[in-house]
């Protein structure tokens, strides 16, 4: 069985402590930091969720854990969310405080190279978002809804299934619409 080492780094005016020294990850080892933590246990990735997020982990598959600590490792190294994004948050937070809920902006604006993750049946379904259309499982896609399809073997309204259509989402859908600054939710 492999050992990780676990090292104390600073990071701003906290002490934070990560899996092989995450926390004071360079660029170019950031590849080879993400890649191992496909090699570590559920309870190997729930240390270290404890030890990024300093909380006890949420019930989640064990892809999505090496997503989000992932996702902690490349805040640490490349920064958090913009101001503006924070701003953003803010006040949907505040919004849904108030209203009960969060209208939406005119719908989500898919870049290329932004990435849909659905959890189905216990397995993680990422599509990734082409100039003329959509690639999952390494074949091209014109839509969404036909991703569905092949996912499901059923009819599903393709922003419906992967969230992005909020109002009439699924519920239990664990998606994320990872954008081109990975900024996932």
């Amino acid at each position: 069985m492999e050992t990780t080492t676990i090292k104390t780094v600073s990071v701003g005016p906290r002490q934070l402590t990560g899996a092989e020294g995450a926390g004071s990850t360079r660029h170019g080892e950031l590849p080879q930091k993400l890649a191992a933590l496909n090699d570590l246990t559920t309870q190997q990735l729930r240390a270290e969720w404890r030890r990024f997020y300093r909380s006890q982990p949420p019930r989640l598959s064990r892809d999505l854990l090496v997503r989000m600590v992932a996702y902690r490792i490349q805040e640490l190294t490349h920064g958090g969310l913009s101001k503006a994004t924070r701003r953003q948050l803010l006040a949907a937070t505040k919004e849904l405080e108030s209203n009960g809920r969060v209208v939406p902006d005119g719908g989500a604006r898919l870049r290329p190279g932004a990435q849909l993750v659905r959890e189905w049946h216990g397995r993680t379904h990422t599509v990734t978002v082409a100039e003329d259309g959509f690639e999952y499982v390494g074949k091209a896609y014109s839509s969404l809804t036909k991703i569905a399809q092949a996912i499901t073997g059923a009819h599903w309204s393709g922003p419906r299934f992967f969230g992005l259509d909020r109002k009439d989402a699924p519920d239990g859908v664990e998606d994320r619409l990872a954008a081109g600054e990975k900024s996932h939710g």
